[in-house]
């Protein structure tokens, strides 16, 4: 039998050679400053819908928003488009035709609030910064979170779009649930801002997988899974299968390799990475991540080619393709 000293003082010399070992990579440098960023707010965000999202949050800094509301203003902007068949109003239902969506939001102190499995709502977002604010909890679900959202005011209202209707309607016929690689921008949006001070906060919103089955959450709304933030460190978001990125942590690892050393890139190709050596059916499945930190410095990387984010840094707003691990 193992006693309780020996195994303590081999629990230390693993952990320390772990950090020996992460220390003397390549990936172990000091964070690199980038020119040009003092007093810019840099904001990242997932696929095409971020260059809207990007604009809104810079433009509430710009009128004296800090990066926590910076990052709630932007998501908005997605979940009020009823275009989008992937984030708050219009999203694709489950498969029983309910349109359900998850959020999550995280400021630069490490205080964070969450909904899931949240009905009639169009900004979840909004209400999980609620939670965050004005509740004792992190997370909030399915009918609580709902009567916690009509009783701070939020409206009522039917998510289900003509044009997410038909869709459902149309995938019926088969009831083939099989994700689609890229598909409608893969759902979700995740945000991170960093302000002109240098504080950072992110934000993360969907209506989850199209044709779920009924109480499906993926991993938007989870703290360490779509979405990490350390104000000390950097943050991290994340899109694609939540089931891959829950199964790894992804956004809490990207976050704590930066933290040992990792460059945001770097941090974001060793989160793929660990997905391809953990999941044997990664290909099958897209999973795409984006990372910033303290200073300035972005990283993004998925597994398929198809992932995109918008960019807004130095007052320049552009749409970047992100390299992938499969080419």
């Amino acid at each position: 039998m193992i006693n309780r000293r020996k195994f303590i003082a081999g629990s230390v010399l693993a952990s320390a050679g772990m950090l020996f070992s992460i220390k003397h990579t390549k990936a172990y440098n000091k964070l690199r400053p980038v020119k040009n960023v003092k007093n810019k707010p840099i904001v990242i965000s997932t696929w095409i819908h971020g260059m809207e999202a990007n604009r809104a949050a810079v433009d509430c800094m710009d009128k004296g928003g800090d990066c926590l509301d910076a990052v709630e203003a932007g998501v908005r902007v997605t979940e009020a488009d009823p275009e989008n068949l992937s984030v708050g109003i219009g999203g694709l239902p489950d498969r029983e035709g309910n349109v359900t969506l998850d959020a999550c939001i995280m400021d630069k102190t490490g205080n964070c609030g969450s909904v899931t499995f949240l009905k009639h709502i169009k900004h979840p977002i909004s209400v999980a910064r609620k939670v965050m604010e004005d509740t004792p909890h992190v997370m909030l679900s399915g009918e609580g979170a709902l009567q916690f959202a009509l009783e701070c005011g939020f409206e009522k209202e039917n998510l289900l779009t003509e044009k997410a209707k038909k869709a459902w309607e149309k995938w019926k016929v088969e009831s083939n649930y099989k994700p689609i690689i890229n598909v409608e921008n893969h759902d979700t949006i995740g945000l991170i801002a960093r302000d002109k001070n240098g504080d950072l906060a992110g934000a993360c919103t969907t209506s989850g997988a199209a044709y779920k089955m009924h109480g499906r959450v993926g991993d938007s709304p989870v703290i360490g899974a779509g979405l990490y933030v350390d104000n000390e460190v950097g943050g991290a978001c994340a899109t694609g299968m939540g089931e891959l990125v829950l199964k790894t942590l992804g956004t809490f690892l990207v976050v704590e390799l930066m933290r040992y050393g990792m460059s945001p890139q770097e941090a974001c190709e060793e989160a793929v990475i660990r997905i391809k050596n953990k999941l044997p059916d990664y290909k099958n499945f897209q999973v795409g991540y984006l990372a910033i930190n303290k200073a300035g410095e972005t990283g993004a990387y998925c597994i398929h080619p198809g992932f995109n984010y918008a960019l807004h840094q130095n007052n320049k707003n552009e749409l970047i393709d992100s390299d992938s691990y499969l080419k």
